[in-house]
């Protein structure tokens, strides 16, 4: 069954489309990533997708249903969207930031209940956090703070997440540990997980189907063997790629790389037996 999709989607501001005539099926409990270059309408989408923004034309579909005539509350149960630069948790402790996620389950008095509690700690030993609940947000580090943003995000309780470059900012190990917690997410509780990464190789290793845009279209969407290729990424980033293998996973990755100065055409090339067929060796 498809739950999320988009129809002839258009998004701009003002008089400029920023995302052009879009269609794309989200797979249900899968990872998906959205790559492209700066600028080429990737945030945009995830903002419309999310009812952020509204879209000019054509519609967005969840549950057979077009979001921009669902109730709010009743949409945030089904979606949680973590932005790229989080706001707002100056002056909270790590709990108090969490408990913002039990927003769509509240009354008009707002007040928490047994159940909610319960969802906010099971959000936090989750993702590792419990031992920072009653520590500010400001203290903690990048990694920690965006592994609490995530935790607000799970304890809405919705079975859709969506993402905006969760790791900006951070370091090699921070933003390992944010990717193989999300993974976590999606294998041991079926989240679907729609995120915008910038990182090619990390979108091969942890995504099950990636979208790549140029310009606000899509130039293709499939499985990472499909969109990590040399042919792709010279019309995605008009770069000249070569594309081996990483030993570990056996994905596609993108081991080295040249920008493209106005060529039309390139030549294959060799890529080093070490990169291509690294896997032989583990």
């Amino acid at each position: 069954m498809v739950r999320l999709l988009t129809d002839a989607l258009n998004i701009g501001y003002g008089e400029r489309l920023i995302v052009k005539n879009l269609s794309v099926t989200i797979p249900d409990k899968k990872i998906t990533t959205i790559i492209g270059s700066n600028g080429c309408g990737k945030s945009t989408l995830l903002k419309a997708i999310t009812r952020i923004i509204a879209h000019q034309s054509g519609s967005v579909l969840l549950d057979g249903k077009d979001i921009s005539k669902e109730n709010t509350k009743v949409l945030a149960q089904k979606m949680a969207i973590l932005p790229q630069t989080p706001e707002g948790a100056a002056g909270l402790t790590v709990g108090e930031l969490v408990s913002y996620g039990r927003f769509p389950y509240q009354s008009g008095l707002g007040r928490l209940t047994k159940k909610d509690y319960e969802v906010i700690d099971w959000a936090l030993e989750v993702t590792g956090t419990i031992s920072y609940k009653f520590r500010p947000v400001d203290a903690l580090s990048g990694g920690q703070r965006q592994r609490v943003w995530i935790a607000m995000a799970l304890a809405q309780e919705t079975e859709i997440i969506f993402l905006d470059e969760p790791t900006t900012y951070l370091d090699m190990a921070h933003q390992l540990e944010v990717l193989e917690l999300l993974q976590k997410l999606n294998r041991e509780q079926n989240r679907t997980i729609i995120m915008v990464l910038h990182d090619l190789n990390q979108a091969a290793r942890f995504a099950d189907y990636i979208i790549a845009l140029k310009d606000g279209e899509i130039v293709k969407a499939g499985a990472c063997e499909e969109i990590i290729t040399k042919e792709v990424l010279h019309e995605v980033f008009q770069i000249d790629a070569m594309i081996g293998r990483d030993p570990r996973t056996n994905k596609p990755m993108c081991v080295t790389y040249n920008l493209l100065k106005g060529e039309t055409t390139y030549e294959e090339e060799t890529i080093s037996p070490v990169y291509a067929n690294a896997n032989a060796n583990y």
